[in-house]
């Protein structure tokens, strides 16, 4: 579920945290999740940010790892220690239909599916994040995946803020090597970018304007799932939910179209699954229900 919240401060205490497990259908056994371990990485990031206001901590995790709900747990903990905090995800930032069928006919088909770098408004990206980091106010976009199209709305966020969240599937991802660009991944490349064309320009993106948004980034955290794999089944769930929730939504996909629209992710997950790792300053590994096992923070 894409996110955008605003700075404002919510009652802190147990009902909150009772509110959000409820909220997000955990059961009981959850709590002892969100203490040893959300609550460990709340105090870390509490204390990086006595040294630097506003703090930006990026929240990297392949589709399904819980990006989303961990952020709404560390908002929430977060602000129980008087700390502003606003949320803010990169699939928000997805360039709006129109943009990505221009896109696709001016640069390969495959632009045309959200997700991949390429497909969101970096620019965009950077002027929110610099107003937020310089101290003042900013207006955050939404996307709505059920139709498949950036909102015409935003949330306005008021600054300053202490902290800001921001989760994505890519968020921090460094470019691949081009010598491993050379063979298909999967069907879809070798169907569809035979020549590797569009996977040789998300790279180019990702050493471009991604990585110059991704520099700002103070604290990067990893969710690590255990393979691709798991990301295939987590997000057949997530299609599931959206598909309970928006029924009526003209994007939500079924089986065959999932499949396809994975395949676009998994040359970039397959590359951060290798090499994240040892780029994130936090690590937290998750298992096949989407819980965390271990958590390493690099001091």
């Amino acid at each position: 579920m894409a996110m955008a919240e605003t700075g404002s401060m919510a009652q802190p205490g147990p009902d909150r945290i009772a509110a959000l497990m409820a909220g997000e259908g955990l059961p009981p056994d959850y709590a002892e999740i969100v203490q040893r371990y959300w609550r460990v990485l709340a105090d870390h990031i509490a204390k990086r940010s006595e040294t630097k206001r506003p703090l930006l901590v990026g929240v990297n995790g392949a589709q399904g790892s819980g990006k989303s709900t961990l952020c709404l747990f560390l908002k929430a903990l977060l602000e129980e220690k008087g700390l502003s905090v606003a949320l803010l995800s990169i699939d928000d930032l997805y360039l709006k239909r129109a943009e990505r069928e221009a896109l696709a006919r001016s640069v390969h088909p495959l632009f045309a599916t959200r997700g991949v770098p390429g497909t969101h408004d970096v620019a965009l990206g950077m002027a929110v994040l610099d107003a937020l980091l310089a101290g003042g106010s900013a207006d955050l976009p939404r996307f709505d995946k059920a139709v498949d199209d950036r909102l015409d709305r935003s949330e306005r966020v008021e600054g300053p803020v202490d902290i800001i969240l921001f989760e994505g599937w890519c968020v921090g991802a460094a470019p691949m090597p081009d010598e491993a660009l050379r063979t298909p991944i999967n069907a879809l490349e070798e169907r569809e970018d035979p020549q590797g064309l569009w996977r040789r320009e998300i790279n180019r993106r990702l050493r471009q304007g991604y990585a110059r948004l991704f520099d700002r980034i103070d604290l990067l955290v990893m969710l690590e799932v255990p393979g691709f794999d798991n990301v295939r089944a987590h997000r057949r769930r997530q299609e599931a939910k959206l598909a309970a929730r928006r029924p009526e939504g003209v994007a939500v996909m079924d089986e065959a179209a999932l499949d396809r629209f994975i395949d676009h992710y998994e040359r970039l997950t397959r590359h951060m699954l290798a090499e994240m790792p040892r780029l994130a300053d936090v690590r937290i590994a998750i298992d096949a229900r989407q819980r965390p096992v271990s958590m390493e923070i690099r001091r």
